[in-house]
């Protein structure tokens, strides 16, 4: 196996979630024959990234190059690879490889394999670290590039936050049904929240509702196909809305959300759905607004490969169009500084326009 390097933005301290990243080269994964190795021309920016760099989830294991939405060409292709070809577009998502052989991987349901293995802040199975797409260039198994070329309608600096982002919100509206007569309750609309809206209305669902603090972005949510919003921060929402929704997708990450009021909000065997992740335990919840309703709490992260690629096809056809921001990759740090302020409304993409023809 050889080891070569790459040239990306690093991180190498807890500076970086501030805007610090350095330009300068790192090391892939040893080359295999399962690899393919991607010139990137568009990543996008998820909260992920920001998480890691600051240490938010877990002590950080510097020096990163982060970067889960990854779209370019396929410049190498391994000989054991033969879905993919040198020239196509491809992409990869939050997850770049699994045993394999696990009765989840096996089922489909890799996403939850024992050795799942991250496509940045994470061990390749080989050993090597691995690293993302704030870079020129990515490496990645093969087994996880999605060929995009199915998927024309799709411009390439929409498509790359759908590969975190948008499978984050697919998946689990997916898996929970999602579609005509069911309501769905988004919470919180922003960077995920958004994709929810428009699956879930793409998916057909009857009623789409975001809940959020206030109003202040009913505007948008309505532009985005929400039939109405909640306010939290109005005296017996909770009650006034009380067992109207099938289906709620939370994105918050906040320690002190008012999690037993989103309970209260879903009908008889309604399932809340957490993919939002808190720098630090989920709040008290209280079991009556749980059991009294035989309602469900449920997690989810991403999606498989296979939901990955039946989300691209519905975007494809609906033309289903992430809300994004541009930056040029080499102003990604002024990228995160947006971030961090608060400004993607709701998703920015690093465009690496040396790689853009």
């Amino acid at each position: 196996m050889s080891r070569d390097t790459f040239n990306g933005w690093v991180g190498k301290d807890l500076s970086a979630a501030d805007g610090n990243l350095v330009f300068e080269e790192f090391e892939p994964k040893r080359w295999e024959e399962t690899d393919v190795d991607i010139e990137i021309t568009h990543t996008g920016m998820c909260g992920s990234d920001i998480h890691t760099l600051s240490g938010g989830w877990h002590a950080p294991e510097f020096p990163y190059v982060v970067g889960h939405e990854i779209v370019g060409r396929a410049v190498r292709v391994g000989s054991k690879v033969n879905h993919i070809k040198v020239g196509d577009r491809v992409g990869v998502g939050a997850q770049s490889d699994s045993c394999g052989e696990c009765e989840f991987c096996l089922s489909g349901n890799e996403t939850v394999c024992d050795k799942w293995v991250q496509t940045y802040d994470s061990r390749h199975l080989n050993g090597d670290r691995s690293q993302g797409g704030y870079a020129d260039h990515a490496r990645v198994p093969g087994r996880f590039v999605i060929d995009l070329t199915p998927y024309p309608n799709i411009p390439s600096e929409l498509l790359a936050p759908m590969l975190c982002g948008g499978i984050t919100m697919f998946s689990p509206l997916k898996r929970y049904g999602a579609g005509p007569g069911k309501k769905v309750g988004i919470i919180g609309l922003g960077g995920l929240g958004h994709f929810g809206v428009m699956f879930a209305k793409a998916m057909g669902a009857d009623e789409v509702v975001v809940i959020s603090r206030n109003k202040s972005k009913e505007a948008d949510a309505k532009k985005l196909g929400a039939d109405r919003i909640i306010a939290t921060s109005e005296p017996g929402w909770e009650k006034t809305y009380g067992s109207t929704l099938d289906i709620i997708i939370n994105t918050a990450d906040s320690t002190t959300m008012p999690f037993s009021g989103y309970l209260r909000l879903l009908r008889p065997l309604g399932t809340i759905v957490q993919v939002g992740a808190p720098d630090g335990n989920m709040p008290a919840w209280s079991g009556f607004a749980l059991f009294m309703k035989q309602r469900s709490i449920a997690g989810s992260i991403v999606g498989s490969r296979a939901d990955i690629k039946e989300m691209l096809q519905l975007a494809n056809d609906k033309e289903v169009k992430t809300w994004a921001n541009f930056f040029p990759m080499t102003k990604v740090n002024d990228a995160i500084k947006a971030f961090n302020r608060s400004e993607a409304r709701y998703r920015i993409v690093l465009i690496n326009e040396k790689h853009v023809h």
